[in-house]
């Protein structure tokens, strides 16, 4: 159970090994990430949340956009997953912020937490005099999707025809419908409602995450791509003033890397996952 009385939904995809945390983006779910999971069967026993207003937890009427409610749904799953700590987490945009809260509350629960492009801006960024609100393109982008579809199949193939969509992994894309929409009147409807998307962007930017990071003593990697816009570009100074980081450029990513790219993803957690007796640093 997380703060309000959320309770959070927990999948469990299997696997076997020590137990990962894959902690989804805005506006996804937990299920998106079963492709990156089905490749660390070997490695790890994989789990997924769903953040409140996303999949299949809930959201209260009240909610008002503060992230770090966030992190109370993620230290919330943590908990239930390794109470006695050890685990490892992988997570996505927003999914990557909330494990960074999560570990700067109980910093015993995770033995490392790789960031794709977390969303942790600084208090005041230099254009904007430290506006609290989120990217006018992404929450007027939110404010617009197209909530309804005929159909589960209508919807797949609506997405699969333009970007950003267009260039994820099918398979992917087929969880993101199948587990992201749920039967309506009007066919199928999301279940991450646009106004919970829009109200999540504009409390992207309000958070103060940043101030608190250099407390953070987990062991993180930081993966930045190649756009240089937005998360790509703040990426770098996050991992700079966390403790124990390691920053990796991705310069061919995109921020839908993950998605576009699951076989990569799932070799790189392998690869910075086999040398966790070493100095990330080093």
């Amino acid at each position: 159970m997380s703060s309000d009385h959320v309770n959070v939904a927990i999948h469990e995809f299997g696997g076997n090994g020590r137990p990962l945390l894959l902690s989804h983006a805005t506006g996804f779910h937990g299920y998106c990430y079963l492709p990156i999971a089905d490749r660390l069967d070997q490695q790890f026993t994989s789990y997924a949340l769903d953040y409140r207003g996303h999949g299949a937890t809930p959201c209260n009427d009240d909610w008002d956009g503060d992230w770090f409610r966030y992190g109370d749904d993620a230290l919330a799953a943590a908990r239930r997953i390794a109470p006695d700590g050890g685990l490892i987490g992988f997570g996505h945009s927003m999914g990557a912020t909330g494990l960074l809260m999560a570990a700067h509350r109980e910093p015993g629960l995770f033995d490392l937490i790789i960031g794709f492009e977390p969303i942790v801006f600084p208090t005041a960024m230099p254009d904007d005099g430290g506006d609290q609100d989120g990217p006018p393109s992404m929450v007027e982008g939110a404010r617009r999707r197209r909530p309804t579809f005929p159909s589960f199949e209508a919807a797949v193939d609506n997405y699969a025809s333009k970007p950003p969509f267009q260039f994820v992994d099918s398979d992917m894309l087929r969880l993101y419908v199948a587990h992201g929409f749920r039967p309506s009147p009007e066919g199928v409807r999301l279940k991450c409602d646009p106004a919970h998307e829009a109200l999540t962007f504009m409390g992207g930017a309000g958070h103060r995450l940043w101030d608190a990071l250099p407390e953070i003593d987990t062991r993180v990697v930081v993966i930045g791509g190649g756009d240089g816009e937005g998360p790509a570009q703040i990426a770098p100074g996050i991992a700079e003033r966390l403790p124990d980081c390691l920053f990796i450029s991705q310069p061919d990513s995109t921020h839908f890397g993950p998605f576009v790219d699951p076989a990569g993803t799932a070799d790189l957690i392998v690869d910075l996952t086999a040398g966790l007796t070493t100095d990330l640093t080093t």
